[in-house]
């Protein structure tokens, strides 16, 4: 065995479905992925040269082969799998200030989604009312009321140009965000609330009610075990959920394999959002805080529970509602 072959160790790069991108190669150990990422951009003819990132065993690669192979004691008689995966050209910043606090809902604040360009928030209550606000001005544009009781969650069409919302007594209400007013009389056929909807680009409206099962949790235990949201990055890479006992964990968005478990609240976790790049999650709790898992930062501000975020598409603000009828922005 030459001297080459000891100070290289044998590589398969693979993008996130597995599928390998050339033969295996390799690589030395003194390679990390600023090298790899050179690599991939070259063996995939990029003309524009794009980030990755590259993960081993579902760990993120963030220094030399060598370092990580010493460190996790691998072996280098067997092929060691890459897998790189393409990273947003913008990065966004972690949010670490309240930039605004609205008032206007008389009770909590349960859902809270912004608009596809960002310029407007919609928010709904367990006033039984939607608003529409303006964030250039952080003021109202509509309040929007039809519902018969808390609205649970609302979500935008694609375009912008519809607003859905849905409620505890299990009925659907389109919204005109032009005007405030209802497109449509009320969707009903859930025995019960809708607790989530999405709007997909041909209009097709989904919908998560409570209506299946009519569960009873038998002990205090087991209802701490609810998973409340679950959320794919962006990306596709990863999967998100927010638990009752007080955790946010994470999967693989593509093989399953649970990567890793965050534990900073002391209370139930009602809902996670995801940065526009997949690299930030934020989520909120019981315990009135916002929290960042990456840079492990607490955001206090409300009074009560947080019940509702959502994260801007252009990444610059995060929307947060909760128990004290409260709506804060947040900024970097």
């Amino acid at each position: 065995m030459d001297m080459e072959t000891v100070n290289n160790v044998m590589c398969q790069l693979t993008d996130r479905e597995g599928t390998a991108l050339e033969a295996p190669l390799y690589l030395p150990q003194d390679a990390g992925p600023q090298q790899l990422q050179q690599i991939v951009n070259e063996l995939l003819r990029n003309e524009e040269k794009l980030p990755y990132s590259f993960y081993i065993s579902d760990q993120e690669l963030l220094v030399p082969l060598e370092t990580y192979l010493q460190k996790n004691k691998v072996s280098v008689e067997k092929v060691l799998s890459i897998v790189y995966q393409p990273q947003a050209v913008f990065r966004i910043r972690p949010v670490n200030r309240c930039s605004a606090t609205i008032a206007g809902h008389k009770e909590p604040v349960l859902s809270v989604a912004f608009s596809p360009d960002g310029r407007h928030l919609a928010s709904g209550s367990g006033d039984i009312s939607v608003r529409l606000w303006d964030l250039n001005t952080q003021t109202p544009l509509f309040t929007c009321r039809g519902h018969k009781n808390w609205v649970l969650c609302v979500a935008w069409s694609p375009d912008g140009k519809h607003l859905v919302s849905g409620s505890k007594a299990g009925e659907l209400q389109c919204w005109d965000p032009q005007t405030g007013k209802p497109s449509g009389s009320p969707l009903v056929g859930h025995g019960n609330r809708v607790n989530s909807m999405t709007l997909s680009t041909d209009y097709v409206l989904r919908t998560g009610a409570f209506d299946h099962t009519g569960k009873i949790y038998s002990s205090p235990e087991e209802m701490k075990k609810l998973v409340n949201h679950v959320y794919f990055s962006p990306d596709g890479q990863w999967v998100a959920s927010a638990s009752f006992d007080g955790s946010v964990k994470l999967w693989n968005g593509v093989t399953g394999k649970f990567v890793a478990a965050f534990r900073g609240h002391v209370g139930r976790v009602y809902q996670i959002s995801w940065s526009a790049d997949s690299r930030l999650l934020l989520s909120g709790s019981e315990d009135s805080t916002l929290k960042d898992t990456e840079v492990k930062q607490d955001l206090p501000g409300h009074a009560d529970v947080v019940y509702a975020i959502d994260w801007s598409p252009d990444g610059d603000k995060v929307a947060s509602g909760g128990k004290d009828g409260a709506l804060k922005l947040w900024m970097g």
